[in-house]
């Protein structure tokens, strides 16, 4: 059952990717190595190697997938680059329906909440005009920032733009090595498995 959870003096930070979002889908997957035309397993290989450049925003979405092609040995026409975007793109919209209830009640608490991504600049316009917007009150994305997750710039950054100490701040992520980015800064750290123990986690520092 959902109840306000009000967390005086915090602000919460969320991850998105298989955090807010779900993980995309075999279906999702499929579509996307569809239009890649190519073999799965060298093509997964590529498509993560060269994330990071990415979501650093040291490379486009163009040179992005260019540089993907490139590895595997294939030509993809601007069109079919297009494509690839749009399907991947629409494979990380789909969201958790218990984040969602637990940013509802965070926000019914007149708890602080911001985001921080680790995703290409392109997502930044999602995020700020989408249907989160109406939760958040700042977004951080790594491709804009040109920083990721878990450097502890990145924290330092949100820490000073958001006005607050270490101990202010209370961050969630699936990934344990970024938790644990935030946690040796003295911010409050909660690795993400599901949105049940996440709730209980928050209601256990209000």
């Amino acid at each position: 059952m959902s109840s306000p959870i009000s967390l005086p003096g915090r602000t919460v930070v969320f991850d998105y990717g298989e955090v807010i979002s779900l993980s995309p889908t075999e279906a999702d997957r499929r579509v996307i190595l569809g239009l890649a035309d190519v073999p799965a397993d060298p093509f997964w290989r590529a498509y993560f190697a060269h994330r990071d450049g990415l979501d650093q925003g040291t490379a486009g979405v163009r040179a992005y997938w260019q540089a993907i092609a490139a590895e595997l040995g294939v030509t993809w026409s601007d069109a079919r680059i297009h494509e690839l975007w749009a399907a991947d793109f629409r494979s990380w919209l789909s969201v958790n329906p218990g984040t969602v209830e637990v940013l509802a009640d965070l926000k019914a608490g007149g708890t602080r909440l911001a985001l921080l991504s680790n995703a290409g600049p392109d997502f930044g316009s999602y995020f700020r005009h989408g249907p989160l917007s109406d939760w958040f009150d700042a977004f951080y994305v790594s491709g804009e920032l040109k920083l990721l997750k878990p450097e502890a710039d990145i924290y330092r950054h949100l820490l000073d733009d958001l006005g607050i100490a270490p101990a202010e701040m209370v961050f969630t992520d699936n990934r344990a090595d970024n938790v644990a980015g935030a946690e040796a800064l003295g911010i409050i750290g909660h690795v993400f498995t599901d949105a049940e123990s996440l709730r209980g986690f928050l209601t256990s520092l209000a």
